[in-house]
């Protein structure tokens, strides 16, 4: 056995098989061991002990919007991945879109990499991005690192990042099948957006209802449609990012019974929020595809608890307070994205435990399932021996109310203000380092970038 550098033990650590009593053991950054409790400690090896905290795989969340380089003032990876230590979140997979440039070919990939400097407070792996006329650029972007690539079908908000229409698509998922990379899509249709679009105009932006019909489950189901279609066709990997609409369930239920390599994934804001309590002019709540009714989002919770739906992310898309326009209250004109990155853990558990959702399902959604989309599961995701010393320590019984001030975004501006919270961290460790804890904030910045598959 390998001589440890720290031990780190708990009277309720989640390993593979379950909940229970155990130490592990962490050498270079890994797990070497895991013994029992009252396994003796070398004398030069120091321990920590966590009692009765949970002791859990860090979280790795994959769909995270940095905005490095290019729109720093959104947000930025120092920012960015203090938030995600103090979250139990010990590595991110940021999306290729809202940098400049985007993340659609290796030297773009190298410019964002050159970026990260001494940042890092957890380990980063990125995303590629499918456009048009990219297809040549996407061997290098596997040759880079990146474990897949993302592409809109919709217009994106940004003009880096145009669009895909079917005939991209069917160029580009052959190449990513042959490169062993997953395609990520943002799935919703132009043509359903365009005649909601038109149908709202003249009414008053303001109203959370006049968004909502805006952005119709018809826009999502008819583009999910077409890539479990495309997906059929190529046998390429195909995952819906930010999934919404339930009425799409159905059809993702049906794709997997017939073997088509299609996943999906929902984000926090759709299993917490509903439509219905959403004040007018609270653009704060703005994200696309939206947040939809009560209804919607108790299907959703059933297609996550009956393994329709994969994984669980938070889709942290921050802006300046500004392009939110808090002062005109106009969901056509802000900006569309949630912040929320730092609060992932403690939303879901909350969620999930008022739901009677067990520990280790909930778990899966945030650790292994991620891990697996992003291509990390081989060393993230589990408390075992060969993985990745990523852990959480946290008090499952413990509440907070979310104070803006505590927040460790760049910017502030979330919905999750105000709301109590269950599930309170307190030690993040990566690669078996402390990252932060409670008692005394962050460390010093030691985390990685994770290049994927090569």
């Amino acid at each position: 056995m390998a001589h440890p550098e720290v031990l780190i033990r708990g009277r309720r650590v989640l390993l593979p098989s379950g909940l229970a009593p155990a130490t592990l053991h962490v050498t270079n950054g890994r797990i070497t061991a895991v013994t029992a409790f009252e396994a003796p400690a070398p004398s030069d090896v120091p321990v920590v002990d966590a009692g009765q905290l949970l002791v859990t795989p860090g979280l790795v969340d994959s769909h995270v919007h940095i905005n490095e380089p290019g729109r720093t003032e959104w947000e930025g990876f120092r920012t960015a991945t203090q938030a995600a230590a103090a979250g139990g979140i010990t590595t991110v997979v940021d999306m290729p879109l809202n940098s400049i440039p985007p993340t659609i070919s290796a030297d773009a990939a190298c410019t964002k990499r050159d970026a990260l400097g001494d940042q890092l407070h957890v380990n980063v792996a990125f995303w590629g991005g499918v456009v048009p006329g990219n297809v040549g650029d996407l061997e290098g972007l596997q040759r880079f690192g990146v474990p897949g690539c993302k592409c809109f079908t919709c217009p994106s908000g940004v003009d880096e990042f145009p669009m895909s229409t079917r005939a991209d698509l069917e160029l580009a998922m052959p190449v990513l099948r042959d490169l062993g990379r997953v395609l990520l899509v943002h799935a919703e249709a132009p043509g359903p957006l365009e005649v909601a679009e038109r149908e709202v105009a003249g009414a008053d932006p303001r109203r959370y209802q006049t968004y909502l019909r805006s952005r119709p489950k018809a826009a999502e189901d008819e583009a999910v449609a077409m890539v479990i279609e495309l997906s059929r066709k190529h046998r390429c990997p195909a995952h819906i990012v930010h999934l919404s609409s339930a009425s799409a369930l159905p059809l993702l239920e049906q794709a997997r019974a017939e073997g088509v390599p299609v996943t999906a994934e929902t984000c926090l804001h759709y299993l917490t929020f509903t439509a219905e309590e959403i004040p007018d002019g609270a653009t704060h709540y703005k994200c696309a595809p939206p947040i939809r009714e009560a209804s919607n989002r108790e299907l959703l919770w059933k297609g996550l608890e009956e393994g329709v739906i994969d994984l669980v992310v938070s889709d942290h898309s921050p802006c300046t307070p500004a392009l939110k326009k808090p002062e005109s209250g106009d969901f056509l004109g802000a900006w569309g994205g949630i912040a929320g990155l730092q609060l992932g853990l403690s939303v879901l558990w909350t969620q999930a435990k008022a739901r009677g959702v067990s520990l280790e399902q909930m778990v899966r959604w945030n650790t292994l399932g991620p891990a697996k989309l992003a291509g990390l599961s081989s060393r993230k995701g589990q408390l075992a021996v060969g993985f990745d010393a990523d852990l959480v320590l946290w008090d499952d019984a413990a509440t907070f109310e979310v104070s803006p001030d505590a927040i460790r975004h760049k910017h502030h501006v979330t919905p999750y203000a105000g709301r109590t919270l269950s599930g309170v961290v307190h030690q993040t460790f990566v690669g078996g380092r402390l990252a932060y804890s409670k008692a005394a904030g962050l460390t010093k910045p030691g985390g990685r970038f994770e290049a994927v598959g090569r």
